[in-house]
């Protein structure tokens, strides 16, 4: 059982960790470790019970040790740790390269403690403390790596106590070999956010200011959608970056393939090649869960229209909680200054929703089932 759990790096990750625990699981002791200004921060917000000045003295006693660093720095940390980790501990990460993580703790881990590879599929634009939100994992796909010599019943035998502070988080576990998982993550995580740069950098780039600005008054929803990652400072991903090189050249060589064939395409006037691309393209994205954050059990979703008023999410979301229904996820998908704009709301049943559709219609808003 995990009474004592040690998290080091308390930023974005860490920290919304710490406070998803620290609300859902209220026994644990919670110990972090970061820099003073980062602790103090961390510890004001409810993230940490105790502050830890150095890595060896934080995991001492620890029955899980959470290392929520950089790739590089996690790296580094398990030999730092090895040796003063207590009988019985489990030992895990955040970092979303696995390789190089696995193959470190399998080579400095003491037998005594039981290393499990994790990367939450969330995060946000913004890094640090004060972006910490214990909702930040709630029904987002959480990968888990064994190491190559476990077995993967021992997810449901010995590492099940790990397992359940997962999904104590919201997270929806999903086992993943760790190569499968760089080489899947480096097309839909890494590359997308060098293709979100790229995009920016396209319109930020033209050489005439005026066509510029311009540009970017007409930037519509799209372009919004599409480069939002664009504003992720890249201290987060210089790491992730070197580490997964092999893998993102070639998602890189694969795209770079797809934008020569459509680019070939128009060169020609092929509209009915074009056209083929499209619907390929529609089919795909059509099958992708849209009612979840991962891939896992899907949930059902309400579409909500609702003015542009003060206090219209507060009032609307009141109305489901005073008919004791839980939102699982909100989504506003179109907004129109002025008149208002349809929001997606997940739940966990598809009675929840029938029930909410009706809930809401009674309450006046145009709502029903996609």
């Amino acid at each position: 059982m995990i009474k004592r759990l040690t998290i080091i790096g308390t930023g974005l990750i860490g920290g919304s960790l710490g406070l998803a625990w620290a609300q859902r699981q209220p026994e644990l002791t919670i110990i972090g470790h970061d820099r003073p200004e980062v602790l103090e921060r961390a510890e004001e917000r409810g993230a940490i019970d105790k502050k830890a000045a150095d890595p060896v003295s934080a995991v001492q006693g620890a029955d899980l040790v959470v290392l929520a660093t950089p790739l590089a720095t996690t790296v580094r940390l398990l030999d730092t740790i090895a040796d003063a980790l207590p009988d019985g501990c489990f030992v895990t990460d955040v970092a979303s390269v696995k390789e190089p993580v696995l193959e470190q703790a399998t080579d400095v881990l003491p037998d005594h403690a039981t290393f499990l590879g994790g990367h939450p599929m969330a995060g946000a634009e913004h890094s640090g403390i004060d972006h910490a939100d214990p909702l930040l994992f709630e029904n987002a796909v959480y990968s888990l790596c064994l190491p190559a010599n476990a077995n993967a019943s021992a997810l449901d035998g010995p590492l099940a106590p790990v397992v359940e502070l997962v999904e104590a988080t919201g997270g929806r576990p999903l086992v993943l070999d760790a190569s499968r998982h760089d080489r899947l993550v480096a097309a839909t995580s890494h590359v997308p956010q060098l293709l979100s740069v790229a995009l920016v950098n396209l319109v930020a780039n033209t050489e005439d200011e005026e066509d510029q600005d311009l540009a970017l008054q007409l930037a519509g929803g799209g372009f919004h959608d599409m480069t939002r990652i664009a504003s992720s400072p890249f201290d987060m991903w210089r790491d992730v970056l070197v580490g997964n090189e092999r893998e993102i050249h070639e998602a890189l060589s694969r795209l770079r393939r797809g934008l020569r064939t459509l680019r070939n395409r128009l060169i020609e006037e092929d509209l009915d090649a074009l056209e083929d691309a499209f619907e390929e393209a529609r089919t795909a994205r059509d099958a992708m869960p849209r009612d979840q954050k991962g891939f896992l059990h899907p949930l059902s979703a309400v579409h909500v229209r609702a003015p542009d008023e003060e206090g219209v999410i507060h009032e609307l979301s009141g109305h489901l909680l005073d008919a004791d229904l839980n939102i699982k996820d909100i989504e506003l998908q179109t907004i129109r200054e002025g008149t208002g704009g349809t929001f997606r709301l997940a739940f966990a049943e598809a009675a929840d929703a029938e029930r909410a559709v009706a809930v809401l219609s009674e309450a006046g808003y145009e709502a029903r089932r996609p």
